[in-house]
């Protein structure tokens, strides 16, 4: 399993995914939706015989012309893709509802309300709505992605990397504790980048020591530790391994 080096990238207000990703767009409440059903989520739907009820003989052109099975238990009115076909169903579908709540669609003290009442597991922030298309997009333009335009996570290495025991044997303790800083999950002070960089400075002399198959290993990851460390203090934001 490996490592990887990551900032506190919404510490910042230069983050371009701090908005989205400190915002809730929907949560789930499953069959507890009491009074926030004009908030929910919901897919209108009509059985297939009751759409053939509603619509007698026009029912195999219609199911024809949109492509429908007409031996279909159940259709989803809002799929069909023709607007008046649409609009000849919609009068006789029910809701059903699929659980979710949009509260960015509620009033602040409302959406706050149905926010406590779901589980921190059951809430989707922006980000969670975006693609990985327009997550890679942002992360180009955004001055916090340290790692090559990538985003701002990037590879420390393998559990068993050596670098941590090459840290170690000299006095350099951020780096030397990487593993137990997983385990704990530590988070990491603005200030702490500066000791960080100062360590990848010492070990960056002292690894020819270890030989040359050492500087070839890790020279890439010291890198990506010198950018990230670069980046935190510049934006003034934490960081730690995972």
């Amino acid at each position: 399993m490996g490592i990887s080096i990551a900032i506190c990238e919404t510490d910042s207000d230069s983050s371009l995914c701090k908005v989205s990703k400190t915002s809730y767009v929907k949560v789930y409440l499953g069959s507890d939706l009491k009074s926030y059903e004009q908030y929910a989520e919901a897919d209108n739907v009509i059985s297939g015989p009751e759409a053939k009820g509603a619509l007698g003989a026009e029912w195999g052109a219609f199911a024809k012309r949109n492509r429908l099975d007409p031996s279909a238990e159940v259709i989803y009115v809002d799929k069909i893709k023709n607007e008046a076909d649409r609009a000849k169903l919609l009068p006789f579908a029910k809701k059903n509802y699929t659980g979710w709540v949009y509260v960015d669609k509620a009033p602040a003290d409302v959406a706050r309300k149905i926010i406590e009442r779901s589980s921190p597991d059951d809430r989707l922030t922006g980000w969670d709505m975006f693609s990985f298309d327009e997550m890679g997009e942002t992360c180009k333009k955004c001055g916090l992605s340290w790692d090559d335009g990538r985003g701002c996570i990037g590879t420390f290495g393998p559990e068993n990397s050596l670098l941590p025991e090459i840290a170690s044997k000299n006095g350099l303790s951020i780096v030397a504790n990487v593993s137990e800083s997983v385990k704990t999950k530590k988070v990491f002070s603005t200030d702490d980048a500066q000791e960080l960089i100062r360590e990848v400075q010492v070990l960056r002399e002292k690894l020819p020591a270890e030989g040359k198959a050492m500087v070839r290993r890790y020279s890439g990851v010291l890198d990506r530790l010198e950018k990230m460390g670069s980046i935190a203090l510049k934006y003034k934001t934490k960081f730690y391994f995972v």
